[in-house]
């Protein structure tokens, strides 16, 4: 049972752990969090608009369970050095959490547990290096690009996003990321347009943020250089920005994953379940997670928690 008011569930204190940082390939410095060493390794990527930070109600409870929890920034977030290359794709993504666990931590493979863009970038990363994923947990992002196997099942797409007005920030930081960092020209402008994302935009069910938290999430977006390497996945999608390599983004997987849905989430609609369970066909789920939104590793930190360390049982120590 979920509490009458989310807002009175006792909270632990944010967590701030030291931050390590590693080179990972052509100069690139990645700034991440380690938790856990000697577990089954575990590796947690997250998408817009966040930061590794939005992993801090699992980092403690991952480690507790048996993993080596491993929580890095993607390229030009939070404590992560921008692309010196100017890249900032699915490919360029994988390629360096890749090298981080495998190159610099020297761990053969690794579980992974991802959304939103962060999810993407696992998915391209399962299928470029075989076998270096061995299992993982994926929920509300966009489900690989297999159109005609989707149509063929009779699942209908979703209206495109310039008929959504819930994509409107999307299409700006698409279409105009430039001038939409010039408009937001001071630390408050910057955090106040990230703080919608975990507040009236209500990508999240009401209350699963409170203040406090909301300043936790925002901070590394203060800066301009930030905020603009964040968004810059999105020019993708209009053609505004060169892609590293063309993306592992249009294939099944064999890889054994465990689907989760936060049905309180404007983005992502409920045909993303069909879609992904004929993209993974090695599956467990979907699962439907009551109470959460877009941001399920927080809204529903308990539920996520317990099922990593379900599905991933017979790998840990």
């Amino acid at each position: 049972m979920l509490p009458d008011d989310p807002m009175d569930v006792p909270r632990p204190e944010l967590p701030r752990p030291p931050v390590r940082r590693a080179e990972v390939r052509d100069g690139l410095v990645l700034g991440y969090w380690r938790l856990g060493e000697g577990g089954t390794p575990l590796l947690l990527v997250h998408g817009f608009p966040e930061t590794k930070r939005i992993w801090a109600r699992n980092l403690g409870p991952l480690a507790r369970a048996g993993f080596d929890v491993i929580v890095p920034d993607l390229r030009g977030c939070g404590d992560s050095d921008p692309a010196g290359d100017g890249y900032y794709d699915p490919a360029a993504y994988a390629r360096d959490l890749h090298a981080l666990v495998h190159d610099v931590l020297g761990l053969p493979h690794c579980g992974v547990v991802a959304g939103d863009v962060g999810a993407a970038a696992a998915m391209d990363l399962s299928l470029r290096f075989e076998g270096f994923v061995t299992r993982q947990c994926l929920f509300n992002t966009v489900a690989p690009a297999l159109e005609s196997l989707y149509r063929e099942a009779g699942i209908e797409p979703d209206p495109p996003i310039d008929e959504r007005p819930e994509f409107d920030y999307f299409l700006r930081q698409g279409r105009d990321g430039e001038g939409l960092i010039d408009e937001l020209s001071s630390e408050s402008r910057r955090r106040a347009y990230v703080a919608a994302m975990y507040g009236h935009r209500l990508w999240s069910p009401p209350g699963s943020f409170r203040p406090a938290e909301v300043d936790y999430m925002t901070e590394p977006f203060a800066r301009a250089a930030a905020l603009r390497a964040a968004a810059a996945v999105y020019e993708l999608a209009f053609g505004r920005r060169p892609l590293s390599e063309p993306p592992r983004l249009a294939e099944t997987s064999p890889v054994p994953t465990l689907i989760l849905y936060g049905p309180e989430d404007p983005l992502v609609s409920e045909r993303f379940q069909r879609r992904m369970a004929l993209a993974f066909p090695d599956h467990a789920g979907p699962f439907v997670v009551r109470g959460a939104g877009h941001f399920l590793q927080w809204d529903r930190a308990d539920v996520l928690n317990t099922s990593v360390a379900a599905f991933f049982r017979d790998l840990l120590p």
